[in-house]
């Protein structure tokens, strides 16, 4: 039987204070990406990859997410009126994406812990976990990939991407063994932001994850970390060193990429998606070489 995911997990309970005061009283993953919210781009990816049924992990004010992917009959009843289809599409669209369902985090203990409480709504299926920071060009697919890998090997799967190695102090990093395929590494050790000058390869985890359910089983048993913090990387560790449930493997990913992780790459990963836009990159194109050279 082919083996099959159907469930994504996406935390989304951080109080995105990088952006503030964008995100006083408004969830970061809110924040438009052109003219979507940055958390509809990865229900799209985990949609394009076979997984319908997606989990937010929530906080308090977050209840715009919800609102999002519900539906909004007065606005739907004004826009029909008004002829506009295009528009009633667009919002339409988001309401029927996927069955969305939400649980709160609580107390914000860190990545590790968001995922465990993914736990009673998964069950004892492999799931994905998709970061909201990173967003994956559709035309790479990422996720896709790794559900292959994950079904080729019964084990979980971490994206791995590989950085300027003066970067690696901002990223979980993997040591890794090659397998017989090139995009495919067998990752044997993890340290979680290590200190500049002694991360052990450039191979960074970005934030795409297909997981085996005895995650949860170590989750439950991993202590804080690094920042006081449930570390989701501190229990992949203990899958790829004591090879439960066949370990962890990565997929190196060279494709296209945004990092909205901060307001200077949001910025950037707008740029890069508008100037590819049919509707937009006519004209953005230009304007950015001409602006481009006032620049000293």
């Amino acid at each position: 039987m082919a083996f099959t995911i159907t469930k994504a997990v996406i935390p989304a309970a951080g109080l995105g204070t990088r952006f503030l005061p964008a995100t006083k009283a408004m969830p970061k993953e809110m924040l438009p990406v052109v003219d979507k919210p940055a958390i509809q781009y990865v229900v799209e990816e985990a949609v394009a990859a076979g997984l319908t049924d997606v989990l937010m992990i929530t906080g308090r004010n977050k209840g715009a997410l919800e609102n999002h992917f519900d539906s909004m009959p007065e606005l739907e009843a004004t826009l029909e009126e008004k002829g506009d289809t295009d528009r009633l599409d667009k919002v339409s669209y988001s309401t029927d994406l996927a069955d969305v369902h939400y649980v709160r985090q609580g107390a914000p203990l860190g990545l590790g812990h968001a995922v465990l409480r993914a736990q009673m709504h998964v069950g004892h299926e492999p799931f994905a976990v998709l970061l909201g920071d990173d967003l994956i060009d559709p035309r790479d697919p990422l996720l896709t990939r790794m559900i292959e890998v994950a079904g080729e090997t019964g084990a979980s799967v971490v994206a791995l991407l590989e950085v300027d190695p003066s970067t690696t102090h901002l990223y979980g990093v993997a040591t890794i063994e090659a397998t017989d395929e090139a995009d495919v590494v067998r990752v044997v050790d993890l340290v979680e932001k290590p200190a500049q000058g002694t991360a052990p390869s450039n191979y960074a985890i970005i934030g795409r994850y297909v997981l085996q359910p005895e995650i949860f089983d170590v989750l439950q048993n991993t202590e804080p970390g690094k920042g006081g913090e449930i570390q989701l990387t501190d229990a992949m560790l203990t899958l790829a060193k004591e090879n439960i449930a066949g370990g962890m493997y990565g997929v190196v990913f060279r494709g296209r990429r945004y990092d909205t992780g901060d307001r200077l790459d949001y910025i950037k990963a707008i740029v890069q998606l508008a100037v590819e836009r049919e509707d937009l990159g006519s004209e953005l194109r230009p304007w950015l070489k001409n602006f481009a050279s006032t620049l000293d």
